[in-house]
């Protein structure tokens, strides 16, 4: 009997630990190391003393698991990289350099320089910048430049501001209203499709040679301009905002303020900075028509007499007009519209 007791107790012990073999060793030829006689642990056993190579508290890193020390020779730069993190790649365009937009035009001029310098351009066809720079001392010397650039600044103001307010008020009334855009789009698509040159024959036959017709056609061509973005702007409105609107009972001047407005500014200005392209390259067509003041006179005159110098001092000033005013109304779009994150920064 002291010896069929401990007999019937292993058996016991064995019966007991029979349901929790692992199913996966069932038809093994050798015995399951969760067995209870076995003298071997399961390496997938809890109290094993050796880890498994994929348990989560496996002593030795899987090379190829997220958190694993081990690095690529061939790219030491990983082992700085936090474990399980990859670095991440930089998209924009990058951090915004003071005066950058200064870097090209300077570059240009350099190249102007070195090119007349070393004697590859002719100064018959096309002057070095020295003596561009000393035509234009002594144009502002006698006065001819200053006289004539303020005869072109009053034009090209003049034909901007009244286009951009004719092509604001028609984008709006077109962008908010069927009938306006049944009325006012399709003459406006069909005047954007004539070029303001085409028309210069008409003008000057109906507001003669004077500066009416000047002023006009500088006009036209911003207002078409101003027009097309606006009310790409106004039509591009999200309508969930139109109902949020309604839904709080807003007026049609409360909507415009709080709606149409911010939705309608980044149009805006794009269409303002285009249309102040747009008064320039009407401007230089306008001053060389019977005109007898202004850098366009004053550059046709030159062609005349071949003066080269005067016909650049007349482009860079325009170039530098140009450049200032798109500048100018950049900065203001960017106050105007602080409230968005845009990759102009």
């Amino acid at each position: 009997m002291t010896e069929v007791l401990p007999n019937a107790r292993v058996r016991e012990a064995a019966d007991a630990e029979l349901p929790h073999l692992d199913s996966t060793h069932a038809d093994s030829g050798h015995a399951d190391s969760t067995h209870a006689d076995s003298g071997h642990a399961d390496s997938t056993h809890a109290d094993s003393g050796h880890a498994d190579s994929t348990h989560p508290d496996s002593r030795h890193a899987d090379s190829t698991h997220p958190d694993s020390t081990k690095t690529d020779p061939a790219h030491p730069e990983l082992a700085q990289r936090p474990p399980g993190r990859a670095a991440r790649r930089r998209l924009g365009p990058g951090r915004a350099v003071p005066f950058g937009r200064l870097i090209g035009p300077v570059l240009v001029v350099v190249v102007w320089w070195a090119a007349s310098a070393l004697g590859y351009l002719d100064p018959r066809i096309l002057s070095g910048p020295g003596t561009v720079l000393s035509t234009a001392g002594d144009l502002a010397a006698d006065g001819r430049l200053q006289a004539n650039v303020l005869v072109s600044l009053q034009r090209a103001g003049l034909g901007l501001l009244f286009g951009v307010a004719a092509g604001t008020v028609l984008a709006v009334a077109a962008g908010l209203s069927r009938t306006g855009e049944y009325l006012l789009d399709g003459p406006l698509q069909i005047k954007r499709a004539i070029p303001s040159l085409a028309m210069l024959p008409l003008l000057i036959l109906w507001l003669g040679i004077g500066e009416e017709m000047k002023v006009t056609v500088i006009a036209l061509g911003v207002a078409v301009t101003v027009y097309v973005n606006t009310y790409a702007a106004l039509t591009g409105i999200d309508s969930r905002y139109v109902e949020l609107a309604e839904s709080l009972g807003l007026s049609r001047l409360q909507f415009i303020r709080k709606v149409v407005g911010p939705g309608s500014l980044p149009g805006f200005f794009v269409g303002l900075r285009l249309g102040v392209t747009a008064s320039w390259l009407g401007l230089i067509v306008v001053e060389q028509i019977n005109a007898t003041s202004g850098i366009g006179y004053m550059m046709f005159q030159a062609q005349q007499y071949a003066q080269s110098d005067v016909i650049i001092v007349g482009l860079v000033v325009y170039g530098i007009f140009g450049f200032a005013s798109d500048a100018l109304v950049q900065t203001i779009g960017r106050r105007a519209l602080s409230w968005r994150r845009t990759l102009a920064g």
